[in-house]
């Protein structure tokens, strides 16, 4: 990573603790890695995002809502192939001691090693370069043996013997999605061609987490399951593609930060799988997954299950297992991919200052209510009068009345806030505010009564 990335992450990350986006997680006895607390700004950002997806899903009438269980029985990981499969290659430096994922150091050489490789494979490719690999953390060049590890998490829950069977929290939210298909479809709310969306946590014992909230322990998924006839599997992929694009590019996302990313290597069961990658100030990487994962995920469940999951096709009177087109988009990556397009250093006024360019359709917070002095009972009473009105229209609202009136205008270019308002003495004559542009810091003179009207809260970049 180059300098002057690391220095606009760790610039984002001072921002995102300063202004209440994201706390270490357990901070006080010295954190957690792989964990993050989310302060009063980051629980609304998160919000925004989730609704915005959520609307994205809601504007097909045939996209399902879902909920399921954190906790599954046993079998499903097992059908899913999650048990056998799901694992990331530990490697230890025997200089520091420190544990890293095989495959990110080799990468980090510009090789790269093939998910479906087995434990001796990667053995073999990690020795081949095995002078060219430095630790991460210490820099040193001596490493052990590479060794695959699950990355499922485990529980106790409901385990009182030591011969009882392992509890997983789950690593997806995809399984929750396929093992509730016949519930949804038996509603009769729902045929084929339909999807299931989902959000909700999951769990991974991540060998090394970082690049903050990129790669955790607990995170959030949001995530779309789309049956379909076998035969309408590649047109309705191509269509899933497109539109998850200019999702993002709705968000008010650079699209010169946005592309697609084939998959080289498929995993077995996948039909076709790209992504949608952002540039983080780390480089480019996943951001969203799109996968036709063909039909087998119901297979596997009906096989492991006992319960018939195939479908009649009312045409042809031929029944079929319907194939899957998926959408997983990481609700934490996005929050991520949010700060960093939104973060910018300009000056105003002859002033340098922090600016996070939103759009107003995300932004935490889209309106802030100044009285131009907090020691004025008049001023006060007025601003909380307007302040008032303006929330029941726009809850995402804020009001400031701590420090000068320039220290309040630079907090909110720091949290993102589209719009400030100021109650000022011209008020109480003419009933007008003072409103500020985030972006340009023009501010006019609006009558109170042709307020919200003014606040154009339509995506502004």
């Amino acid at each position: 990573m180059e300098k002057s990335s690391e220095d606009k992450l760790s610039k984002i990350v001072s921002l995102a603790k300063r202004r209440g986006f994201v706390y270490q997680g357990s901070e006080i006895y010295g954190g957690f890695a792989g964990t993050y607390d989310f302060g009063p700004l980051g629980v609304v950002l998160r919000r925004n995002i989730v609704d915005a997806w959520l609307r994205s899903m809601q504007m097909h009438e045939n996209i399902a809502l879902l909920d399921s269980s954190i906790f599954t029985a046993p079998r499903v990981w097992e059908a899913s192939g999650h048990v056998s499969g799901f694992n990331d290659p530990l490697v230890v430096c025997d200089s520091c001691h420190s544990k890293l994922r095989a495959d990110h150091l080799l990468k980090d050489i510009e090789v790269n090693a093939d998910e479906r490789m087995t434990e001796d494979e990667l053995n073999e490719l990690f020795d081949k370069h095995r002078d060219k690999l430095k630790c991460s953390v210490c820099g040193k060049k001596k490493f052990g043996k590479v060794v695959q590890k699950s990355l499922l998490a485990t529980s106790t829950l409901g385990s009182f013997d030591e011969n009882d069977e392992h509890v997983y929290l789950r690593g997806e939210t995809a399984q929750g999605i396929f093992i509730n298909f016949k519930n949804v479809l038996d509603t009769g709310f729902y045929s084929v061609p339909f999807g299931i969306a989902q959000v909700g946590k999951v769990f991974r014992n991540e060998i090394s987490p970082r690049q903050f909230l990129f790669r955790k322990r607990e995170f959030e998924q949001m995530e779309m399951q789309y049956f379909v006839r076998p035969q309408d599997a590649k047109e309705a992929y191509e269509m899933w593609k497109k539109e998850r694009m200019e999702y993002y590019i709705g968000l008010g996302i650079s699209q010169k930060k946005l592309r697609f990313n084939q998959h080289e290597n498929l995993v077995f069961y996948a039909k076709d799988a790209w992504d949608i990658e952002y540039e983080y100030p780390f480089g480019w990487d996943e951001l969203e997954g799109i996968h036709n994962r063909g039909d087998y995920d119901l297979r596997q469940h009906q096989k492991f299950s006992g319960v018939d999951l195939s479908v009649l096709d009312e045409k042809t009177n031929d029944r079929y297992v319907p194939n899957v087109v998926e959408t997983s988009a990481g609700l934490d990556r996005t929050f991520l991919m949010l700060l960093a397009d939104a973060y910018e250093e300009d000056e105003m006024n002859g002033e340098k200052r922090v600016v996070l360019r939103f759009s107003p359709n995300i932004a935490p917070i889209k309106v802030a209510v100044f009285p131009l002095l907090r020691n004025k009972p008049e001023l006060v009473e007025k601003a909380r009068g307007i302040y008032k009105n303006i929330k029941k229209d726009i809850p995402d609202s804020m009001w400031d009345d701590h420090g000068n009136i320039g220290k309040r205008y630079r907090r909110q270019d720091e949290i993102g806030t589209p719009y400030c308002v100021t109650v000022d003495f011209e008020t109480l004559e003419d009933n007008t505010v003072t409103v500020r542009d985030r972006d340009t810091g023009k501010q006019e003179r609006v009558a109170v009564d042709e307020l919200l009207g003014a606040l154009s809260l339509e995506k502004k970049r």
